[in-house]
């Protein structure tokens, strides 16, 4: 990351581990069949979308095989970096709703609910229905905020966010020094 940290991204390892012929892949065919396999011999994602999110128990069935893998090659990631880097950042969107870990803190980024449904339709290319659907499959705003320990204000330009990410990166490099200074103190 351009200020420091290091990244370990839960979007991009999912990604990476429902390639074509990873095992997490084969077990998503084996649940949901052929017709989520796109010509390309890849995972048709719009496919399963429809499939997981219009179907609570199929969503859930979904995140049974997808997450624990998902997990442990993340702790992996986080085992690597840790040798090279004081602070490194999980990006899991679905974090709150997950099974928690150990965190030295975690940052919402909020973005109110019809924006965030607008963003997806004119940056992403999804439908506002399938827009509210995978919302609505996620826990609350609410819910989200009340897990943080900071939050990062995105309903404004990029200018703002970066001004918001700026303060953000001066609260964890503050907090992380303050983890230091008590680990030392107790030694």
């Amino acid at each position: 990351m351009a200020l420091g940290a290091a990244l370990v991204d839960a979007d991009a390892t999912v990604k990476r581990l429902q390639a074509a012929g990873q095992p997490v892949f084969e077990a998503i065919v084996t649940h949901f069949g052929d017709g989520i396999v796109g010509e390309d011999g890849e995972l048709n994602r719009p496919a399963l979308a429809e499939i997981v999110f219009t179907n609570a128990d199929e969503l859930k069935t979904l995140n049974k095989l997808v997450h624990p893998a998902v997990r442990k090659d993340m702790a992996a990631q986080r085992k690597l970096l840790a040798d090279d880097h004081d602070i490194i950042v999980l990006d899991i969107p679905l974090l709150v709703e997950g099974t928690p870990i150990e965190l030295a803190g975690i940052v919402v980024v909020d973005t109110p609910t019809d924006l965030a449904i607008d963003r997806l339709v004119t940056f992403r290319g999804f439908s506002v229905a399938d827009a509210k659907a995978r919302i609505a499959s996620q826990v609350s705003r609410e819910e989200r905020m009340a897990k943080a320990d900071f939050v990062i204000a995105n309903s404004g330009s990029i200018d703002d966010l970066d001004l918001e990410v700026a303060r953000c990166w001066q609260w964890m490099t503050v907090t992380h020094q303050a983890a230091i200074e008590a680990t030392q103190k107790r030694i």
